[in-house]
């Protein structure tokens, strides 16, 4: 299965070739790997896409954690994140199928970036299903694929619903069940317990 680890370097050099080393050590296969600057001064956020057992991915996570320059490791594959790959497709055009391709990116919501009197070049941003179907429709017809370069996967987890977002979705937990009391509508009381204030309550 693939697994996906977020990891928190130090921007470095040698620090590319000692993550590649351990994955060579593991005899896991790197599916794809991306690098690039984080939120924090100096320190860069890699993303590993590798293809190992189901059960491996914590030894993974525990050797990746030891490495040298390495400040954390998070293994996101199984948890709620966002996933997106960028892809850059160059394809030969003629006059004749111009038109098709633009339909194509109109649908796979793709846009035109470079257009030349023998290609075209299509950006498509997205999760790799919807890539890898603009590239098999464009496969399956007359078009040819003259390059593809995809940057690899790029995750981030989502974010948690904090209580003012409940609050405001007027989601209230169980344990946090409002309780309201019953009275007798001439002022006095009338006796009834405090109970919880479920509309379907019976009264």
């Amino acid at each position: 299965m693939l697994h996906t680890f977020v990891a928190l370097v130090e921007d470095k050099p040698g620090v590319l070739t000692r993550v590649a080393s351990l994955f060579r050590r593991l005899n896991i296969n790197i599916i794809s790997l991306t690098v690039g600057h984080s939120e924090r001064q100096d320190v860069s956020r890699m993303t590993i896409v590798a293809e190992a057992a189901s059960g491996s991915g914590h030894r993974i996570k525990a050797s990746l954690f030891k490495l040298e320059n390495v400040l954390d490791v998070d293994d996101i594959g199984q948890l709620s994140c966002v996933c997106r790959e960028l892809a850059l497709i160059k394809v030969a055009a003629t006059p004749q199928t111009r038109a098709f391709i633009f339909q194509l990116a109109e649908v796979f919501r793709a846009h035109v970036v470079d257009l030349a009197p023998e290609s075209l070049m299509l950006e498509i941003t997205g999760v790799a299903s919807k890539i890898e179907g603009l590239i098999q429709v464009l496969s399956e017809g007359d078009n040819q694929i003259l390059e593809i370069s995809r940057t690899g996967r790029m995750v981030m987890r989502r974010g948690q619903h904090t209580s003012r977002v409940l609050e405001a979705m007027r989601v209230a937990s169980p344990e946090e069940e409002p309780i309201i009391p019953i009275t007798d509508t001439t002022g006095g009381d009338s006796g009834l317990e405090l109970i919880s204030g479920d509309p379907n309550h019976p009264l």
